[in-house]
């Protein structure tokens, strides 16, 4: 078939896919027994060690800071590094994924994160330590686009939306247990939660011998006609929209909340980074509650509309924490903020989800985690310029101004499906 034919079925094939009715869906209920599905808890396995990298290593900020005499500023360089392979990677990786199969880029992602990321128990040398989170970065930079393809690949239609939503709720028990979890193995000394990315292995090994996928397609386009397809859908405003979304909640989740309100709470209040792990564990008991509902509020509401909500609930958030006097009273913008988080990523998921074609999917999912490790990487970056220029809570204030941005420019960019 001629590149230019094939082109126009699938562009023809995706517009047709957008305009399906909703109806069926607004009826339907979640389906809790895909908790059973072996493949779907893979899935979940490979979220939780997704979101490992940053959520666990967090709150020991503060302590790295002191033991290896660096600045607040230069600390979120542990970030950095380690979100700085997914800002590259992923186009690449993606397309590998459509075309030779998910799992020949999973299992090796898997493994090199378990590796690298392990390996920074035993370094006290910062420089190290940043080359250490750069290799746990390459193996990372995958698993936040594959999860959500391997979604796409194993369910259809309204249990699709209804595993979106599981996934993001189990995404969020994960950034519930690691803060907890790595500010408690911080009482043991800093080093000790870097021991934590072993637990790939076992899903690595999981990947191999228990996740059943669909084969891929007997007939692939050519490779050009499969890049210029990618290519042209990209530029989609729609797309576009999503992308600025992914990229503006990461900046405010990586540059404001998780690397700049441990250091704020060490200097006010002078609490463990056990303490400092709870609280940011705290913000992910809203997420899951509301991401488990995710599917029923964007069939009710439009995935755009909550889409929308979650980043004036972030600008809320992110003013009221340094209001609080005290610290049991962090508690309230922290669940605000997971309630907007809870909201926003399964939204996001699903509206690319709907303008992805069958056979672009992996790259796109890919691009998407591109713009959310290029957030996560110009978060601390940028906010660490916003702390050293005009203090410890302009970068909360900060973010609260981009959500508020976000919230203004969204409906010029992202129409809601008819």
């Amino acid at each position: 078939m001629p590149i230019e034919d094939w082109i126009r079925k699938a562009a023809r094939a995706t517009w047709k896919k957008e305009r399906a009715p909703r109806e069926a869906l607004e009826s339907h209920k979640p389906d809790f027994g895909l908790f059973r599905d072996l493949n779907l808890q893979m899935v979940f396995g490979v979220t939780l060690i997704s979101v490992l990298g940053v959520a666990s290593v967090a709150p020991l900020f503060p302590a790295i800071a002191r033991d290896l005499g660096i600045s607040p500023a230069r600390v979120s360089w542990l970030i950095t590094a380690f979100t700085l392979p997914g800002v590259f990677l992923p186009p690449f990786l993606g397309v590998m994924t459509d075309r030779v199969g998910r799992k020949a880029v999973l299992v090796p992602a898997l493994f090199l994160f378990a590796l690298a990321g392990s390996a920074c128990a035993f370094t006290r040398d910062f420089e190290t330590l940043i080359a250490l989170r750069f290799l746990q970065g390459m193996g990372a930079a995958p698993l936040s686009g594959l999860n959500v393809t391997l979604v796409g690949d194993l369910y259809k239609g309204h249990k699709r939306v209804d595993a979106l939503g599981f996934n993001a709720s189990v995404l969020s028990v994960g950034t519930a247990v690691y803060p907890a979890l790595g500010g408690a193995l911080g009482l043991l000394g800093w080093h000790t939660p870097f021991l934590l990315p072993l637990l790939a292995i076992p899903v690595g090994l999981g990947s191999i011998f228990i996740l059943k996928l669909p084969p891929l397609p007997a007939s692939k386009p050519p490779l050009k006609a499969y890049l210029l397809q990618a290519a042209r859908m990209a530029k989609d405003p729609r797309i576009l929209g999503i992308f600025l979304a992914s990229t503006s909640t990461f900046v405010i989740l990586y540059g404001s909340f998780h690397t700049y309100l441990p250091i704020l709470m060490a200097a006010r209040f002078n609490v463990s980074s056990l303490v400092i792990g709870l609280m940011a564990s705290s913000m992910s008991v809203s997420n899951a509650v509301l991401a488990s509902q995710a599917g029923r509020l964007g069939r009710i509401y439009g995935e755009r509309s909550v889409l929308r909500t979650s980043f004036i609930l972030f600008a809320f958030a992110l003013v009221l924490i340094p209001l609080m006097p005290l610290l049991p009273l962090l508690l309230i913008p922290t669940l605000i903020y997971g309630c907007a988080q809870g909201m926003n990523i399964p939204a996001t998921q699903a509206l690319l989800s709907d303008l992805a074609p069958e056979e672009n999917r992996a790259v796109f999912m890919s691009l998407n985690g591109m713009v959310l490790r290029l957030g996560q990487t110009l978060g601390p970056l940028v906010m660490g310029w916003v702390y050293v220029a005009f203090g410890p809570e302009a970068p909360l204030y900060a973010g609260a101004l981009l959500g508020l941005s976000l919230f203004a420019v969204l409906p010029f960019m992202v129409r809601e499906r008819e």
